[in-house]
């Protein structure tokens, strides 16, 4: 896996991927940035709440449940001190669907927080991470 970030103005940065998909990344205004893009803790939040939402919903199309949307809220808090590493996460799945089994969505959640998700994994070195699910029938 590859990525370039490169200095664009001041505190903002252009992040290109290896797959080349860009993003905007940027700081506070008294930090010099101009609010033009995600600060970097934010985009480690969203990768971890994108990387999650992945494992499930692919967990869920395996077990043949019809899945259309999969929405992940994601709260966080970061120790005072530097390093500000995050020190607890919570992930609020709301998965939507026709004859979605809750247990299937229960499982899915969880097997993506034990084992798949390398994200989560990871950042629960540092941070107490916990969960809970809302399955929405849209029967």
């Amino acid at each position: 896996m590859k990525a370039t970030i490169r200095l664009m103005d001041g505190v903002t940065f252009e992040g290109i991927s290896g797959s080349g998909h860009k993003l905007i990344v940027d700081g506070p205004p008294e930090h010099g940035g101009r609010n033009q893009g995600a600060r970097p803790m934010e985009l480690m939040l969203m990768g971890l709440g994108a990387c999650s939402a992945f494992d499930v919903v692919h967990i869920l199309r395996k077990a043949r449940q019809d899945v259309s949307d999969c929405r992940v809220e994601l709260e966080a808090e970061r120790a005072e001190d530097v390093p500000k590493v995050f020190t607890r996460i919570h992930l609020k799945y709301l998965v939507s669907g026709r004859n979605l089994q809750e247990r299937a969505v229960k499982r899915a959640v969880e097997l993506s927080a034990e084992k798949y998700c390398s994200a989560s994994i990871m950042l629960s070195k540092t941070a107490t991470i916990t969960h809970e699910f809302e399955t929405i029938n849209l029967d």
